[in-house]
């Protein structure tokens, strides 16, 4: 067993406990939002969660439940909420003892198991280990144990098909989890007949092209977009088993989506396959929170902070506005350019599979995953703000946050201060129960200019798309850092750009007029807060940029971080009105020409993330000029 031990490799960055992470500032209250809106409701109004198998009830026993407790869980100790933490336990409580005798963990009969898609079982481990992580149940290991080794003699003789298939790195969480607390070899044999009866990535997207195809509608498990968006992780996790390059594979698949899949935010499209690169293509909410999580594991195993760049980017812009602000509602796919959020007739819809209300904001628009997935992309950002080291802590996602924890065995608090990234400065104070020597690590942004920390008297560089570290004998001190960010234009594959500075960027929002649309469909009711909406553009939209002189807007921050009417920050600058047309709801991918319809106006732009109808990808007429 040692030996066997032994060949498991340390991740280079380790989470904290939850207990020892506390949101602050604008994150603690997106998290309360989170909690008072769609999120901390669905076991409430949602069949699907409230009544589900997984509980005794006859609704759905898959992946919808494990879902939503990926995110409610950490959401409910993280805001040290107690009645949030007392239905998250009546669900483990339920789930455990509905484990049975061989260890079969997911609600279904001995006779379903073979049609049964064990994707769920992957998930529900997965949950079952952050609940352990927060709560210390001691009942949890066992039952991870018993459900993961049944779980080997059942793919053994039933091999992984569909969701399971596409999925099995994914088992890899919790068995990197349960083999750092009791190893056994047969723990080496799931992880390699894991990834001998899934599909493999690495290969697939090496010797295949994976544009999209040249037709209007299609599907399949291997270019589906929230299946690429979990595959970025896969070589990460297995090479704490294999020793291989942990980075090589996502660097170099990541590149690849962006050269044929690109979206101007940095993301990818996929509705629900990967789409290419128009602005008029969506993206899957699950794509963002499942592209997050592969991002802080990519940054934990291996410690690369171009990882925390892709974290950062994909919280700030695709995450906050594919949930409408106060969490209440959400889109199955966001679109770049966005002008009205409608239902389209389905002979008109651009998406390759998902339906002509995708778009639109709701509790379940086109299909129920998002409903229940999108709640572990902010708790889980949360709890990858700062992680540990051999020798100290790292600042990983820029984010306000106190932590309190052990470091060398000594206490230490560190409070990260900063309205980032709506503002360019962070401070960090460092509150160790004596002085002693430890590291503290700061992720520097990638997409900074410059950055500058000072420490008492001494002022140093920085580089960005590194770590600043400093090892020194700590007592009680601060850490002053400025980045320096400029903005810049994002050349697209459409011949037009898109605007960002640094971990933001920016859109022409356009007024929008609300239409609540209450009804119900198949037995799950939608009505206020959690209806349907219709959303239309109430101002004009059809610009390009004009000048390039740009001044950055600082406003008094809002009630919710992400406001849509009244953003902490802002860019103004020259638009030029456009002949740009619309049909069926949305623009055309280019307007009829590049030559102004009109006067200059001057405009403010708002943060991706604070628009919800929205021109992000636009003609540079200066530049053509």
């Amino acid at each position: 067993m040692e030996e066997n031990a032994a060949k498991w490799k340390n991740r280079k960055l380790t989470y904290l406990s939850p207990a020892d992470i506390r949101p602050e500032g604008w994150l603690k209250r997106q998290l309360e939002l989170q909690a008072r809106g769609l999120s901390g409701h669905l076991d409430l109004i949602w069949p699907d969660v409230r009544d589900s198998k997984w509980i005794g009830g006859d609704r759905e026993g898959w992946e919808r439940v494990p879902y939503w407790l990926d995110g409610f869980i950490p959401l409910a100790w993280l805001l040290e909420d107690a009645g949030l933490q007392a239905r998250a336990k009546r669900y483990i409580d339920a789930i455990l003892s509905g484990q049975q005798e061989d260890g079969w963990i997911c609600p279904c009969s001995v006779e379903e198991r073979e049609r049964y898609d064990v994707w769920a079982a992957f998930l529900i481990c997965k949950v079952l280990v952050v609940y352990e992580a927060c709560s210390k149940d001691e009942r949890i290991e066992e039952a991870v144990y018993r459900a993961l080794k049944q779980l080997l003699c059942h793919i053994s003789a039933k091999t992984l098909f569909g969701w399971g298939a596409a999925r099995w790195f994914e088992c890899m969480i919790p068995l990197l989890w349960l083999h750092e607390r009791r190893p056994e070899p047969w723990m080496d044999e799931l992880a390699y007949v894991l990834e001998g009866c899934g599909i493999d990535y690495e290969k697939l997207y090496t010797k295949l092209s994976f544009k999209k195809p040249d037709v209007k509608r299609y599907w399949t498990y291997v270019n589906h977009v929230v299946n690429v968006a979990m595959a970025l992780k896969s070589r990460a996790e297995m090479s704490l088993l294999t020793g291989e390059d942990c980075d090589a594979f996502a660097l170099e698949f990541y590149r690849k989506l962006m050269k044929e899949h690109g979206m101007a935010i940095g993301h990818f499209t996929g509705d629900e396959c990967l789409a290419g690169t128009s602005p008029l293509q969506g993206s899957e909410c699950c794509s963002v929170v499942e592209a997050m999580y592969s991002y802080e594991e990519l940054l934990s195993v291996g410690g690369n902070p171009f990882w925390g760049d892709l974290l950062e980017q994909a919280a700030f812009n695709g995450l906050a506005t594919t949930v409408s602000a106060d969490m209440w509602t959400h889109q199955y796919d966001q679109m770049t350019n966005q002008v009205e959020c409608t239902k389209v007739p389905e002979e008109k819809v651009v998406f390759c599979s998902n339906s002509g209300e995708s778009h639109n904001f709701g509790l379940e628009p086109n299909f129920g995953c998002c409903t229940a997935n999108f709640n572990q992309g902010w708790p889980k950002f949360a709890l990858s703000a700062v992680m540990g080291t051999k020798e100290g802590l790292a600042v990983t996602a820029i984010a306000p946050v106190r932590v309190e924890t052990s470091v060398l065995g000594k206490n230490v608090c560190l409070w990260v201060d900063t309205r980032y990234p709506f503002r360019d400065t962070l401070r960090i104070k460092v509150l160790p129960q004596e002085r002693f020597e430890f590291e503290i690590s700061v992720r520097i942004p990638g997409f900074a200019k410059s950055a500058r920390v000072r420490m008492g008297e001494e002022v140093q560089q920085a580089c960005p798309g590194t770590f600043f570290t400093k090892r020194k004998m700590w007592g009680e001190e601060e850490i002053e850092i400025s980045f320096t960010f400029e903005p810049e234009f994002v050349e697209r594959p459409s011949g037009m750009a898109a605007l960002r500075r640094g971990p933001l960027f920016y859109a022409l929002p356009i007024e929008a007029e609300y239409e609540r649309i209450e009804y119900e469909r198949d037995g799950v009711e939608r009505k206020f807060p959690y209806c349907d909406y219709a959303i239309r553009p109430k101002s004009d939209w059809a610009f390009g940029f004009g000048k390039e002189d740009i001044n950055v807007v600082h406003e008094e921050f809002p009630a919710m971080p992400f406001d849509r009417e009244k953003p902490p920050v802002m860019l103004e600058m020259e638009m030029v009105p456009l002949d740009w047309r619309k049909e069926d709801g949305m623009c055309k991918e280019k307007p009829e020409s590049a030559r102004p319809a009109g006067a200059a106006v001057t405009k403010r732009l708002y943060p991706y993330g604070c628009t919800t109808l929205r021109m992000a990808e636009m003609p540079r007429l200066a530049k053509a000029d």
